[in-house]
Order: C-alpha cells, then sequence, then structure tokens
C-alpha cells in the first residue's frame, strides 16, 4: 500500500491535473491513496478572502468571485460532462462558501480562516476525483475530516488526536484503500465540535504521513516540480545539487531551519514505523528522485544552504540592568507560544535576549505589546535567516557578501546568519 501526495504545484491547472492521471496510470493495479493540496496560489486567495470576511471589507466579494472563476475555468478544460451530479457536487461547495460568508464571523479568527481556507483541498480533491473518473482511473473520493481527528482549540495548527486517527484510519478507511484507489485532501481535519481544523502552512505532506502511518503504508512519495530534495533552492542557487539519500534525523534538521520540500512535522511518524519517504518530480516520474529514510552510513552528505526569508529580529532589554535569566526567559517564551510565534534562533547575553522569528503580522504587535510590559524591546524586519550544514568555510564569505550580519552562529557542521 503506497500513499502519494501531489502538492498545489503538480495541480495548479488542467494540464497538471491530467499529468496526475498519467502518473496513477503507471501504478494501476496498485493499493494506492492519494493526498492532494489546493491548486496552485489558492490557499493564498482563500487567506485573502478570509481577512477580507472577517474585518467585513467590501474585497469580500471580489475575492470570491476570483476563487470561484479559477476553479470553474480548470472544470471547463477538465470535465465533459458525462458525469453531471460532479457540477452539481462541486457548485454545492461553492453554494456552502458563500453561505458561510453571509453570516457574522466568530470572534476567532483562527477558527474564522479554518472553515474557510480549507475550501481549498474540498475544491481541487473533489474536481481531481471526478476528473480522473471520466479518465477512466476510477477512484472513490474521500473526506479528511472523517479519519483525522483533532484536540479542540488548536486552529490553524491542529494537534493530532493520535490514538483516534489512528483507529478509524486503520479500522474504517484501510479496507477501502485495499479494494480501491481513493483520493483525499491534505492540511484539513476535523475537531470534536466537527469544525474543521488546518494543520498548519503546507501541512499536506504531514496529512500524507498521518495517512501513510496509520495505513501502515510501504512508503509514501511526494510529488514536487523539483528532481528530488535539493542541497539548496535552485530557484536562488541555480547550481543546487539533488541529494540522492538522507537519514530521518538530517531531513527533520533541514525541514526545521526552513527548507521547504518537506513539511517539519511529516518526519517523526513515518519515522517511527521505518515507513520510506521518496520525494520525486511529477515531470519525470521515472527518475529515482531522493529517499528519506536510509541509514546514515548511506547517507549523502553535500553541504545544505537553506534560505529563510520574511524573518523578524526582536531584542528584549532588561528594564532595570537586571540579568535576563530562568524566570524571565520563561516569560518570553509563554509570550511567544501565546501568540503563535515560532522561534528560529536564539542569541543571550546577561542582560539581553534576541531571537530571530517567523514575521507574522497578525500576531507580532500583540506579542510586542505584550513583551513591552516588563523590557525594552527594538525589531529588525525584512530580514532572511541562511543556515548552511556541511559547510567549507570558503563558502561563508561568498555567501554571505555586500549583506548586513545582525548575528552569527556556529557549531561544528553548522553555522547560521541572520542577514539584511
Amino acid at each position: 500500500m503506497k500513499v502519494f501526495k501531489f502538492g498545489g504545484a503538480s495541480v495548479k491547472n488542467a494540464v497538471a491535473v491530467k499529468n496526475v492521471g498519467e502518473v496513477l496510470k503507471q501504478f494501476g493495479g496498485q493499493e494506492i491513496m492519494v493526498i492532494v493540496s489546493a491548486m496552485g496560489k489558492i490557499t493564498n486567495a482563500l487567506e485573502l478572502l478570509a481577512k477580507a470576511y472577517f474585518e467585513g471589507s467590501k474585497e469580500k466579494e471580489v475575492r470570491y468571485k476570483q476563487v470561484k472563476d479559477f476553479h470553474d475555468e480548470i472544470i471547463k478544460d477538465l470535465l465533459k460532462g458525462s458525469l453531471v451530479h460532479t457540477y452539481d457536487d462541486i457548485e454545492n461547495l461553492f453554494i456552502e462558501l458563500e453561505c458561510e460568508l453571509e453570516t457574522k464571523p466568530d470572534a476567532s479568527y483562527d477558527k474564522v480562516y479554518d472553515q474557510i481556507v480549507s475550501y481549498g483541498e474540498i475544491f481541487s480533491s473533489r474536481i481531481i476525483s471526478a476528473y480522473l473518473n471520466e479518465a477512466g482511473i476510477k477512484n472513490r473520493w474521500m473526506d479528511a475530516r472523517n479519519f483525522i481527528s483533532i484536540e479542540n482549540n488548536t486552529y490553524r495548527e491542529g494537534k493530532l488526536d493520535w490514538e483516534t486517527t489512528g483507529n478509524l484510519i486503520a479500522n474504517k478507511l484501510k479496507p477501502i484503500v485495499k479494494k480501491q484507489l481513493v483520493i483525499t485532501q491534505g492540511f484539513i481535519g476535523k475537531n470534536k465540535d466537527n469544525f474543521t481544523v488546518t494543520l498548519g502552512r503546507e501541512g499536506s505532506d504531514y496529512s500524507a504521513a498521518i495517512f501513510a502511518y496509520g495505513l501502515d503504508a510501504e512508503s509514501v512519495t511526494i510529488w514536487k516540480d523539483v528532481a528530488g530534495v535539493m542541497n539548496a533552492d535552485p530557484k536562488k542557487f541555480p547550481e543546487a545539487l539533488k541529494i540522492d539519500a538522507i537519514s530521518y534525523p538530517k531531513a527533520i534538521e533541514m525541514a526545521y531551519y526552513g527548507a521547504t520540500v518537506i513539511h517539519p512535522k511529516t518526519i517523526q511518524p513515518l519515522q517511527s514505523k521505518h515507513i520510506p519517504l521518496y520525494v520525486k518530480s511529477f515531470l519525470n516520474p521515472g527518475a529515482e528522485g531522493t529517499v528519506v529514510g536510509v541509514d546514515k552510513e548511506k547517507e549523502v552528505h553535500l553541504p545544505t544552504i537553506i534560505s529563510k526569508g520574511q524573518q523578524v529580529l526582536i531584542s528584549m532589554g532588561s528594564r532595570d540592568f537586571s540579568f535576563i535569566v530562568e524566570d524571565n526567559l520563561s516569560r518570553i517564551f509563554n509570550a511567544f507560544a501565546q501568540h503563535k510565534i515560532k522561534i528560529n534562533l536564539m542569541q543571550s547575553s546577561a542582560i539581553s535576549f534576541s531571537v530571530c522569528a517567523d514575521y507574522i503580522e497578525a500576531n507580532l504587535p500583540g506579542l510586542i505589546q505584550d513583551l513591552d510590559k516588563d523590557y525594552i524591546v527594538k525589531t529588525n524586519d525584512g530580514l532572511e535567516l541562511l543556515t548552511i550544514t556541511n559547510y567549507q568555510p570558503e563558502m561563508l564569505d561568498a555567501l554571505t557578501i555586500n549583506r548586513e550580519v545582525l548575528i552569527e552562529q556556529r557549531t561544528r557542521h553548522t553555522v547560521q546568519f541572520v542577514l539584511r
């Protein structure tokens, strides 16, 4: 039994969806579950729609129309009408979303976000399932929310109820996958109050790992627009090389530092059951790609360069020149957790503490306001966090030339720079 995940780039338009069908034809007769993301950049569009709806902006209608028109165009190019009820099913989804937008927003933006942005995966999976059936690739559409159980009040970063989820997948879903191809959604689950909860931005990889864990799958394959896991972003570093094989710990490290090819939460469920993860190109499905999960002695040790933009450096100084020690640090970490801002790098001195964190526009003002009660707070935004592993000293000058280094940290195998 295999689990395939197709991301937004692999289903960005009608041509891409047809290519998904061509990939699946190569695995005919095998037990496969397919997880799909929202199409193209539609998650971004739905985020703008959720914001406009929550703020009561007149842009709401414009944003909704953009989302609807995008999907209508793909449907027109893909579906030929042999399954009339399919159009009704998809149209009913848009009616549901339109009704949601006509109600008064919930007080919690995170909850509003999840109810609206989650439609991207529902639209995508419905359209892809319908196309595949029309193309002769028989499949069954399933709602991931019937299997991915989330603890309450963890909107936008769904905290999984592993026991319930595992039981549902093993007992309810696995018998179905054994009989036929299943198409479902990444990124989403459902809490005990029956509200949709998302698993975090780019969380479809994590969904694939969750389903693979519950299904006891033999492997997971993530189909990307790159040849595999690269040692740098080829868009920024044209000389980037494909890594043929890496261990689970190395993959976790790369994801934590900001490598976008794999979601940070993906690896641990797979490692716990020794399920290999393949990252392959949907443009060249016959190529080897990258395998994640090899023994360390089989790992390919290339230098890796991981660039993470949209960073903010927050420096907190003691107002009375007292030391920044355990009780201060406890308050600081609690504030970051409360406002859901992830710390990527830390540096401390006797009377100050600095962190490099993701710049989250909606959450940052509240964090700064809370910290400002006890500390002198300074911020620098628009920064980049650059992480280099297995580095050669001569690489570093080339990577930081004409850049201002605000923070530098080194260990034996890793160096990190906060750059302006």
